[in-house]
């Protein structure tokens, strides 16, 4: 299975997103690889972080640039999950990815700002799917305030209405300082003692597969 987590928009959580599935379904046994396909090196350089510490499970992680789609198509033959960290941004890394993926995972703060990248997103999902008619899109709310009067989360799933291509998962991401704190050990949330962290994303995880 092939998981891509890509937006159009940096400092969405993606690279956050990322490790944090991969960090649980290895605790949870699975054979999983991660492709750090964003030149900031985010995600390869947690999970450096992380091979350091034996007493964590192992993900296995490379980097991988530009055309993409044969390096996917080879590591699902070999991992049983293969999580995508693309750029934040529409690159070659993003477009040639998804005529490979499985899912197209996409997180997005509910701001104005992230959530104006979705109709040039949705642009792109459709010429992929012209390729892989068989691609799942679905979208995440990331980094979502903590704080319950804050409406913000309401009004971003009104707005994703309007772009039925994106099904929007039920699982929401809060912003919680945990996730920067797992991100520089090397570790995923699940294993850092957070309770509410932790089901975040169990339940993504959960809607995912």
């Amino acid at each position: 299975m092939i998981v891509l987590i890509g937006s159009q928009k940096g400092g969405c959580g993606k690279s956050t997103t990322a490790v944090n599935i991969c960090a649980q379904l290895s605790k949870a046994g699975h054979d999983v690889v991660l492709v750090d396909a964003d030149r900031q090196c985010t995600s390869a350089n947690w999970a450096m972080d992380r091979s350091a510490n034996e007493a964590l499970s192992v993900v296995h992680c490379i980097q991988k640039y530009e055309n993409i789609r044969d390096t996917l198509l080879d590591l699902d033959q070999r991992y049983e999950h293969v999580i995508v960290d693309a750029a934040g941004r529409d690159s070659r890394e993003l477009r040639t990815g998804m005529t490979a993926a499985h899912i197209l995972l996409v997180p997005f703060r509910p701001s104005q700002p992230d959530l104006d990248t979705l109709p040039n997103l949705q642009e792109i999902i459709t010429q992929a799917k012209d390729l892989n008619p068989d691609l799942a899109v679905k979208g995440l709310i990331t980094m979502a305030p903590t704080n319950p009067v804050v409406h913000e989360t309401d009004e971003a799933r009104e707005y994703l209405q309007d772009y039925p291509e994106i099904q929007l998962l039920s699982t929401i991401v809060r912003d919680r300082k945990v996730f920067r704190d797992a991100m520089s050990e090397g570790m995923g949330v699940v294993e850092m003692g957070n309770e509410k962290a932790s089901q975040e994303i169990i339940s993504l995880l959960k809607e995912l597969f």
